[in-house]
């Protein structure tokens, strides 16, 4: 024991620690960054969700819509005139928003003089809760590199601004001085992408000569007035240390960039939005007393934010969420995140790291404890899935855990794993595949490398779906071909048929000449067994229809083949002697399924069902098989009747729907006795369908016989 204690615990060390080496060495160069980020997006794309303060936000949107409008109505080119802006200020005025936020740099006078510049100044003024939008920017040209002395002084104080991380922006671009001086705070609108290109983050401030200057989310939190209405006025000073900024009772976590990670809430438009148009249109209403497009009460308590989603105003960009979304959405999502305190944080390097370590070790263990191949394989993509979980369970936390990192670690440690099994303890397991390959199913051989103990005679008692298949004619065909061809023939068509079979979950049982029998749902479970059996038939007779041409050439024929399907409870195990033997099936239910086989040559079918089946295929799968009623049938050695029927393709039974309509009615006239009604039926169908021939001729005989106790069973008299 302690020395089987020692080789697990060696085992894992060596293939747990080399795996989290070999995860954790590109992670800190940065080499899984783009695809960390890629799996971050995925996340946030299906688990994004609003939060507490997202109905409080709402976005008033200048799109196409709004400059369609404003040309048709108005002849308004773009820039539109300043003054159109006040009546979107003073609708939000009427409404007793929470702030109003306006995502737009004014660095030009107006292009309608001066008096255009004085209106929207005199219509900021009246609203004691606006934010503006300034430009900040590391660049060597543009705007001004100093704080320009019209400019009003940021309205709050950072304590700690020296921890504050990042490079420090070297030039300013601020709107119009009367604007400037006439709103109550103004922010930064320059947003900083990944790497990549997506914004997933943003920074709350950035410092211009020495000043700190808050983001236009974070400023459209500060501008919040105190009023009655809005007691909770934002505290005039921020903390700045090593876990983030905080302002009162809010907290933002930052990055080792000092960016905080947006936790966005859905798709664009989750936010309540409005045309710009639409607003305006209101308000020109209220001025002539006429009831608004949309009514004040739709802003009240609000935080609204102006700004552009039309395609032709470059202000959309690409976000986890969506590959256009406007940018104004982004400053709103910040402030959404502010209010309900909820930002995403991203997990410490060191956690991280023991985290890579762990599942490492973790997938080494298991792999050193379950040493079978297949077991071990199957573990280690179960543990695939850990970082997977782990991951979408935090991000509900509010944590971005990596997932690329840890899944390297836990796909090599379960590489290692089994290179270090088959290497150490492989040879009981190769002897005992090499010796029974040839006899045994892949799967029965894995069994049996599991659990050799297994290598005994036994069986148990299981609900198989059993296939039976045989080709038409195929005796008279064989005599006509020297052992060469006809070894051939029989390789190319079994290796064809089996293949299908075993695509499909099912086990060969053996093969009697040109006679293929397999079931499914053992030596494995397959909980739709019956459903995997029908759909084989159904390939396998597909597949046999590509080669008959080939095969014609080979053989002067074409060459068909009948199976027949039931689904019942049988024997399965190993069948033999204690010398010799080999995994097979017996029971009434395989029995039937040869009968049914052979059934097809009454019905002129090819592939034939019981109702055992069919129902075991409605229970199993929402897949749906087209199937045709046969009939009634009484098989040799059974006394009670069994419903049989015939699986179509798909593109078959649409293409015959009228036909199968015509003869389930001719069916059920058979079935009461009305031979004559019945008969003209499928004599309709005759030429066309060989089972509408037989059900005619018998209907013909049965027409003059009249049988008396009539009960619609064909009995049949041969195999």
């Amino acid at each position: 024991m302690a020395a089987h204690a020692a080789k697990v615990f060696r085992q894992t060390m060596v293939t747990g620690l080399a795996a989290a080496i070999l995860a954790l060495s590109p992670w800190f160069l940065g080499f899984w960054e783009s695809w960390e980020a890629t799996t971050w997006d995925m996340r946030v794309s299906r688990l994004a969700a609003p939060g507490s303060a997202t109905e409080d936000i709402v976005l008033v949107l200048l799109d196409q819509q709004s400059l369609d409008w404003g040309q048709e109505q108005g002849g308004l080119s773009w820039p539109w005139p300043r003054e159109i802006y006040t009546a979107i200020i003073e609708f939000c005025r009427q409404a007793e928003v929470a702030s109003l936020t306006l995502d737009v740099l004014f660095l030009e006078p107006s292009g309608y003089g001066v008096a255009d510049d004085a209106l929207l100044a005199d219509s900021l003024k009246s609203l004691d809760v606006t934010a503006l939008a300034l430009f900040l920017s590391r660049a060597a040209t543009g705007g001004v590199p100093f704080w320009p002395e019209d400019l009003p002084e940021p309205d709050w104080e950072v304590i700690g601004l020296d921890n504050w991380p990042g490079n420090v922006t070297t030039r300013i671009s601020p709107p119009r001085p009367e604007l400037a001086a006439a709103v109550g705070i103004l922010g930064n609108v320059q947003l900083q992408p990944d790497p990549d290109g997506v914004f997933r983050r943003m920074r709350p401030l950035e410092v211009f000569d020495g000043r700190a200057v808050p983001s236009l989310g974070m400023a459209a939190f500060l501008a919040t007035a105190k009023t009655p209405r809005h007691p909770d006025h934002p505290p005039k000073t921020a903390k700045m240390d090593r876990h983030g900024l905080s302002l009162g009772d809010r907290h933002i976590p930052l990055d080792h960039s000092g960016s905080a990670i947006l936790r966005f809430r859905g798709p664009s438009g989750t936010h309540t939005a409005y045309s710009a148009a639409a607003i305006i249109q209101s308000e020109i209403r209220l001025r002539e007393g006429l009831s608004p497009v949309i009514g004040t009460e739709e802003l009240r308590d609000k935080h609204v934010f102006f700004g552009f989603s039309a395609p032709g105003l470059f202000d959309l960009r690409p976000t986890p969420i969506s590959g256009v979304y406007p940018g104004v959405e982004i400053q709103a999502t910040f402030l959404d995140n502010l209010l309900s305190n909820d930002f995403m944080r991203d997990l410490p390097g060191p956690v991280t790291a023991a985290l890579v370590l762990s599942l490492g070790l973790l997938t080494g263990l298991i792999l050193a404890l379950w040493r079978a191949p297949l077991v071990g394989a199957l573990a280690g993509v179960a543990l695939l899935g850990v970082p997977v979980v782990l991951a979408l369970l935090a991000y509900q936390l509010g944590w971005w855990v990596p997932v690329v990192a840890p899944e390297v670690s836990v796909a090599v440690a379960v590489v290692l794993g089994l290179l270090y099994n088959y290497a150490t303890e492989g040879r009981q397991r190769r002897f005992i595949k090499n010796a029974f390959q040839q006899y045994l199913s892949p799967q029965v051989i894995e069994q049996l490398i599991a659990d050799p103990d297994k290598l005994k005679l036994g069986g148990e008692r299981k609900v198989l779906s059993i296939f039976f298949s045989d080709l038409q004619g195929f005796t008279s065909i064989s005599e006509k071909l020297d052992p060469e061809e006809l070894t051939a023939l029989l390789n190319d068509y079994l290796s064809a048929m089996t293949e299908i079979i075993q695509d499909e979950g099912g086990t060969v049982d053996k093969y009697e000449g040109d006679a293929i029998i397999a079931f499914w749902n053992a030596p494995l479970n397959v909980p739709d067994h019956a459903v995997r059996a029908v759909r084989a038939a159904l390939r396998c007779q597909a597949r046999l229809a590509e080669l008959r041409p080939v095969l014609n050439r080979r053989t002067g024929h074409d060459l068909f083949m009948r199976i027949g399907i039931n689904t019942g409870p049988a024997v399965v195990g190993n069948m033999g002697s204690h010398s010799r033997f080999d995994y097979s099936m017996l029971g009434d239910a395989v029995n039937l399924a040869a009968r049914l086989e052979g059934v097809n040559k009454q019905f002129g079918t090819f592939t034939m069902i019981s109702e055992a089946t069919r129902q075991a295929m409605q229970a199993q799968s929402g897949e749906v098989i087209p199937l045709r009623e046969l009939g009634r049938v009484a098989v040799v050695g059974r006394k009670e009747p069994v419903t049989v029927y015939e699986p179509l393709a798909p593109e078959d039974a649409t293409t015959r729907a009228n036909d199968l309509k015509h003869f389930a009615e001719g069916l059920a006239a058979y079935y009461q006795g009305n031979f004559r009604h019945a008969g003209k039926l499928f004599n309709a169908l005759a030429h066309k369908d060989s089972v509408a021939a037989r059900y005619a001729h018998a209907c013909l005989e049965l027409s003059a016989s009249h049988p008396d106790n009539w009960d619609g069973v064909w009995v049949m008299s041969s195999k």
